[in-house]
């Protein structure tokens, strides 16, 4: 009976000890952490406590690596943000892929945001009611900012149905 007890004691404390399978469940709704990777342009990766996160920025859609302005998106955000601490600001919602749904900024800039109005993304209106997105993509439509400067822009959304 002893051994068995131990033998429970030592499993339990030894899976509570290890860090490799550890994953956070639940976030904070406001926290920070450092930038340690950026997939595409809506895709970035965090440490938080040691922890890395995937994180598809809210409200927002960027193209494909394979569109126009899909590279650019990507090399937007790893100027802006790789290596350096932001706030991710999150309801705690993700997606199917398991990726936290947030709002990322450094300093006052909200990336999000910044990507809509370099013309780097669209406002990703089936999942977001915000308007101000909207508003911030109609302008650099008429401004013919980035991937509105060419003809026929195809959604990203679009794009990857084929």
């Amino acid at each position: 009976m002893f051994k068995q007890l131990l033998f429970i004691f030592i499993s339990i404390s030894f899976t509570f000890s290890t860090n490799d399978n550890f994953e956070i469940t639940k976030y904070p709704n406001e926290f920070t952490a450092k930038v340690i990777g950026v997939k595409d342009g809506d895709t970035i990766e965090v440490l938080f406590h040691e922890v890395p996160i995937v994180i598809r920025l809210e409200h927002i859609d960027c193209p494909e690596k394979k569109q126009p302005y899909g590279k650019k998106a990507k090399q937007f955000v790893s100027n802006l943000v790789f290596s350096k601490t932001v706030n991710v600001l999150s309801k705690g919602k993700k997606d199917r892929w398991g990726r936290l749904i947030a709002v990322i900024k450094i300093k006052e800039i909200n990336l999000n945001k910044e990507l809509v109005k370099n013309g780097l993304a669209m406002h990703f209106k089936k999942y977001s009611k915000d308007l101000s997105y909207d508003l911030i993509e109609q302008k650099a439509k008429r401004n013919k900012i980035g991937m509105w400067s060419q003809p026929n822009v195809i959604a990203p959304w679009i794009f990857r149905k084929g």
